[in-house]
């Protein structure tokens, strides 16, 4: 370890060079290089993390650079992986990268976690947070929490030295419907920034042992106001007996919609067949890419305008990550007797399955 490299924190009277070590022994999986990623991974690696696991199979967007600040326009359409594992070697070739080109499942979670002492949340869904809250429980690994909205982000400290859980603040997981959604309500680009760096401030306390980490209390930061609160939570005893997954992190929904598949709806396209694809993103969302013969109806116009579609054909929904398409599904399917179907992970999949395959 390159001591001189990290003198400004070891000069620390109450971090030293024995915290410093700390940090080189450390394993830190951070789950998602996106808006919260990118700033926890930059700080960690910088800081002298020994290793860093990051878990992500999406690529750069455009859309992305906005608050992902680690990515530049001559990234987009690449794997994210594969680009801020470079860049992240660069800043601190000291630094162990293991890279897991897969979203996080039920299936390689618990394979995936065991290998590290600590997990950062730096997803943007409930069923990801309550898979990893699930999994850091049954293998009693803590793990650090953040979550944005707008002008607004949250962070906390999960399952610190038997502490209260993900599950103890917010019991079970919302609707499909109650879901709040990125591509809908929109976030300012420095709030992640902010978050990601708080998130990353609680990791080093929780390796290292200095200060107080967040475990057991909420912090809310208002950006537009600027104000910090803290809600305090108890712990549930209950939520620490878990020694299994849950059969699925699916956001509860009426009905399990009909999803079709990247490649099964690229055959599709390539077919003589005319499909009737109904776009439900916004009409700025749809001007910047679409499919061709494809009708926009805002997810939030939906109500008032589904009788243009066609009832006699099968209907495609696709919206741009499947949250919104899964919405419409609930609302059409009361109301049409056609076979509805949806583009699964939605257009952000459809590109990435296009590029890679």
């Amino acid at each position: 370890m390159n001591n001189s490299r990290y003198i400004r924190q070891t000069v620390l009277k109450s971090f030293g060079t024995e915290a410093q070590q700390k940090l080189k022994n450390a394993k830190v999986l951070v789950v998602g290089a996106g808006g919260l990623g990118v700033p926890i991974l930059q700080y960690l690696n910088a800081m002298g993390i020994g290793t860093l696991g990051i878990v992500e199979n999406d690529t750069v967007d455009i859309s992305n650079l906005q608050r992902q600040v680690m990515y530049a326009e001559g990234d987009v359409g690449k794997s994210k992986l594969d680009v801020i594992s470079e860049k992240l070697q660069q800043q601190n070739s000291e630094t162990k990268i293991t890279g897991f080109a897969t979203f996080l499942n039920r299936e390689n979670a618990l394979e995936i976690i065991k290998k590290y002492d600590i997990v950062i949340d730096a997803t943007d869904n409930f069923p990801a947070r309550y898979l990893i809250n699930d999994a850091c429980v049954i293998l009693n690994k803590p793990f650090v929490y953040g979550a944005l909205h707008e002008f607004e982000g949250q962070v906390s400290v999960f399952n610190y030295k038997n502490g209260p859980t993900y599950r103890c603040l917010f019991p079970t997981m919302p609707g499909s419907d109650e879901m709040p959604n990125c591509n809908e309500n929109g976030v300012l680009g420095v709030v992640p920034g902010i978050i990601g760096n708080l998130q990353a401030l609680e990791a080093v306390k929780v390796i290292t042992g200095i200060g107080k980490p967040l475990a057991g209390r909420l912090l809310l930061f208002d950006g537009l106001q600027q104000q910090y609160q803290q809600i305090r939570f108890q712990l549930e005893p209950e939520n620490l007996k878990r020694t299994v997954l849950e059969a699925s992190y699916e956001a509860i929904s009426c009905k399990v919609p009909h999803l079709i598949s990247a490649d099964a709806f690229i055959s599709s396209l390539d077919s003589r067949e005319t499909l009737q694809i109904i776009d439900v993103r916004t009409p700025d969302e749809f001007e910047t890419f679409h499919f061709e013969k494809s009708k926009n109806i805002p997810l939030q116009e939906l109500a008032q305008r589904w009788g243009e579609i066609n009832s006699s054909q099968p209907v495609y929904l696709v919206c741009q990550s499947g949250i919104r398409s899964r919405k419409a599904y609930n609302f059409l399917q009361k109301e049409m007797d056609t076979p509805i179907y949806e583009l699964e992970g939605g257009i952000n999949n459809y590109q990435h399955y296009a590029v890679n395959s």
